[in-house]
């Protein structure tokens, strides 16, 4: 815990009005935001490689985001870092009661349903703090990739919405590319549909579609690097 409160000192020095680093003085949640999503893709990026030293690295940037911003939110009168933490450990323990309330063997497929429930509930109880009615689609962040929001706000529409087969998918895919107007603007949103149908068919496969389109994006950059190397090499060989 020392090393947590050393970096939470080092944060309150760096806001500090009159002997803290004028660049961190002027920021604010706005301006923070875009090095918090960067940070969260480069853990991602080092776990991805495997590299280890890099995400030791990575995770200490990520972890200097949330205290950033709670530290932030404490100027501002909100809450503080501390709050952060029970927040987060109490919404753990919340929605793992088969570990913390009533430990006992269940099967992965009960626990993913309590935990559904469990959030569901959270959302509701956010929604009356707000006096507003309660959205299944409410919380799903703007921010999110299109390929994973797509995908979370199918999941969250599947409680109310009885989500088509594989095939019935895969015969709506193949429609929708039929249908593709060759002009730009209308194609822009058919190709729209063509995406969000393609998220709910990789769904209904059981496929991460974000994961799949990065595994695609990685094997288009292997296959583009072999083809430019074994080019330069019949250069050299000539």
């Amino acid at each position: 815990m020392k090393a947590m409160e050393r970096l939470l000192e080092i944060m309150v020095r760096l806001r500090d009005p009159e002997d803290g680093c004028p660049w961190d003085r002027e920021q604010d949640f706005a301006s923070i935001a875009p090095y918090t999503i960067e940070e969260a893709y480069e853990v991602d990026d080092a776990i991805r490689r495997g590299d280890m030293e890099d995400l030791l690295g990575e995770l200490g940037d990520l972890l200097l985001q949330v205290v950033y911003h709670a530290q932030l939110a404490h100027e501002a009168g909100h809450f503080d870092f501390n709050r952060v933490a029970e927040g987060i450990a109490e919404k753990l323990v919340r929605r793992h009661p088969h570990v913390f309330e009533a430990p006992g063997t269940r099967s992965l497929e009960e626990v993913h349903r309590s935990w559904e429930a469990t959030k569901a509930e959270e959302r509701r109880d956010r929604a009356a703090r707000r006096d507003a009615t309660s959205d299944p689609l409410g919380g799903v962040a703007e921010a999110l990739p299109a390929l994973m929001r797509a995908a979370k706000l199918q999941g969250r529409a599947k409680a109310d919405l009885e989500p088509p087969s594989a095939e019935a998918l895969k015969a709506e895919l193949a429609q929708r590319f039929l249908d593709l107007s060759a002009e730009p603007e209308a194609a822009g949103e058919e190709l729209g549909d063509v995406l969000f149908t393609a998220v709910a068919l990789a769904r209904a496969l059981g496929v991460d579609p974000e994961r799949a389109l990065r595994d695609a994006n990685a094997r288009f950059e292997g296959r583009f690097r072999a083809d430019k190397h074994e080019g330069q090499d019949e250069e050299e060989g000539a």
